[in-house]
């Protein structure tokens, strides 16, 4: 039965999305989606809020129906409306929008025309060049369909970082309670903050006569036990995500954890270290002969083998081990080190709540100043800004500013990319802000070297101080536009601009490969939330796991500075 936010959101991101597929009313599509994303990001469990007899609270855009539905759902483990509508469509047409570049309205345009209602169907269809003959799709489409199809194959068994949480901090919480329960801590590409995660593989210490074990395989979350044992557990969990427990012993605690916390390839380097200097490694320890000499710490393990401790979100075999002999790691960005946030949406466009609530929330945050940028008047559906309430919003900003304490407004735009590489918005107006955020929402297909010029010629202009989430990428739902960074990144330094790291757990875009390049070339990035509500600034965390694993450091982090030192950034007087 679906218990957690991430649940709920998924059954009205599915309602929506087969309601789009029908033809539906788009005020009630997108409704279902405004729902969805604030149950997601809401930071208590409505099973926990409704199990207690506490009134839930009331969020942005979910009135009385939908407060019905989320109670319908965490009670009864089903939604009838969600129920209905599979039953007026063709079974497992809602796996067809899994696959990436596949929204509602071609997925509805397969059906019709072709008849395509499953991934079978849509890969016979693509290869036998059926789908280039409808309107809109073409060549190049079927091309992408079936290059998504194969990625959709590899990524269909993860779930984002963000959804993942959900799921493991509760399980961890529920741990805890077990008799005799000492540490546990979950490992693998979740402890290393990876960006989606496969499963999850949780490490236990305990005193002898511990419960754990029994504890684990009866979670009321549990759908299939598929091993029990003294010492390791695997289960299905009835979202679908396997949760591996292992219980290890303390003196090999540290052992364990580098050895399901590390990718293959960085365990392997490690351990040939430890071969050079005549030592065995494994999960179980540091062993020279039969003798252990190490594994009770992490700290231990890497002392072994002559090397400090390595950030777990660095563990992926691509320079740590160089950087860590030569005593060069970095010392990483946390989120304590975040003094603002540059992405901000409100009630004004397609955000939740009013300028002085975002502030607030801010500040609980521990921020010292944001800068609130609307979209721009091209994306129609967003409600973006012209000129005149552009306008409008910034006296409101001035005015918020003279009452406000412990937090500093700053007025921006994130201000739409068009296609020949000009901006949304005219000089004019832009000249008036203080933060210009550049970004790229239609025309994702367009060639490498087409798309790649679009971006360069935005930088140009002497207005722009950030480039919002410079790939495009939707994790599992949209791949990144063909365009070349490289030359995007030395643009960005050339003209003092700074890329943006998106927090959304759906972007977290830069990626980690992208920030070590922006690192690399001497470019500031800044760790934004992309905030359509008050809920949204705790999605920072994600951004910074996303930087750690790009090598970046506070220095490297526009938005860890105060706002006297972020000034001078953000004055680009440059012709």
């Amino acid at each position: 039965m679906p218990v957690h936010n991430a649940d709920i959101a998924t059954i009205f991101e599915e309602i929506a999305d087969l309601l789009e597929i029908r033809g539906d009313n788009p005020f009630r599509i997108r409704a279902y989606r405004n729902a969805a994303r604030s149950v997601g990001e809401f930071g208590r469990e409505f099973k926990t809020l409704i199990e207690a007899g506490a009134e839930p609270p009331k969020l942005p855009g979910i009135g009385a129906d939908l407060s019905a539905k989320i109670h319908e759902i965490v009670t009864t483990g089903h939604c009838a409306a969600l129920d209905k509508l599979r039953k007026e469509l063709p079974p497992g047409i809602t796996e067809l929008l899994k696959v990436p570049g596949l929204g509602p309205k071609r997925v509805q345009a397969l059906d019709r025309e072709l008849g395509v209602a499953t991934l079978a169907q849509l890969k016979q269809a693509a290869r036998a060049g059926h789908i280039r003959e409808l309107a809109g799709f073409g060549a190049r489409t079927e091309e992408r369909i079936l290059e998504s199809l194969a990625v959709h194959a590899e990524q269909a068994q993860r779930v984002k970082l963000a959804v993942a949480t959900q799921y493991a901090e509760s399980l961890i919480e529920y741990l805890k309670r077990a008799r005799g329960v000492r540490l546990v801590v979950v490992a693998g590409s979740y402890r290393r903050m990876k960006d989606t995660v496969g499963d999850l593989d949780i490490l236990v210490t305990a005193r002898p006569g511990s419960t754990v074990m029994e504890r684990f395989v009866a979670y009321d979350e549990v759908r299939e036990v598929l091993a029990q044992g003294e010492t390791k557990s695997s289960v299905v969990l009835k979202s679908g995500l396997q949760v591996d427990l292992r219980l290890v012993p303390a003196e090999s605690y540290g052992a364990a954890l580098h050895y399901f916390t590390g990718s293959k390839a960085h365990n392997i380097a490690v351990r040939r270290l430890a071969q050079a200097r005549g030592l065995k490694l494994n999960e179980y320890g540091v062993f020279r002969g039969e003798r252990r000499v190490a594994g009770e710490t992490e700290e231990s393990v890497f002392a072994a083998v002559g090397l400090p401790l390595i950030a777990p979100e660095l563990r992926e075999d691509r320079g740590e081990i160089e950087a860590a002999r030569a005593g060069r790691l970095p010392q990483l960005v946390t989120l304590a080190d975040l003094r603002g946030d540059l992405h901000v949406h409100t009630k004004a466009s397609d955000g939740r709540n009013t300028i002085e609530e975002m502030a607030r929330a801010a500040r609980a945050q521990g921020l010292s100043y944001i800068a609130i940028t609307e979209h721009s008047r091209r994306l129609a559906v967003t409600r973006g800004l012209d000129p005149q309430r552009l306008a409008r919003q910034v006296d409101e900003i001035e005015r918020l500013n003279a009452g406000l304490t412990g937090i500093t407004l700053l007025k921006g735009i994130e201000v739409d990319i068009l296609e020949d590489g000009t901006l949304d918005l005219p000089d004019s107006v832009l000249r008036r802000l203080d933060v210009v955020i550049a970004a790229v929402h239609g025309r994702f297909d367009l060639p490498r070297r087409r798309q790649t010029e679009r971006i360069l010629r935005a930088l140009d202009n002497r207005h722009v101080n950030l480039l919002a989430h410079p790939t495009g990428r939707l994790i599992g739902a949209r791949e990144p536009y063909d365009v070349d960074m490289l030359r995007v990144v030395r643009k960005a330094k050339s003209r003092r601009i700074c890329l943006e790291l998106n927090a959304q757990p759906e972007r977290l875009d830069l990626d980690d490969v992208m920030c070590q390049m922006a690192r690399d070339e001497g470019v500031l990035v800044s760790i934004n939330s992309d905030a359509h509500s008050t809920f949204d600034f705790a999605n920072l965390r994600y951004g910074i796991g996303q930087a750690r694993r790009g090598w970046l450091g506070a220095a490297e982090v526009a938005n860890s500075r105060p706002l006297a030192a972020l000034k001078p950034l953000l004055n680009r007087d440059i012709t």
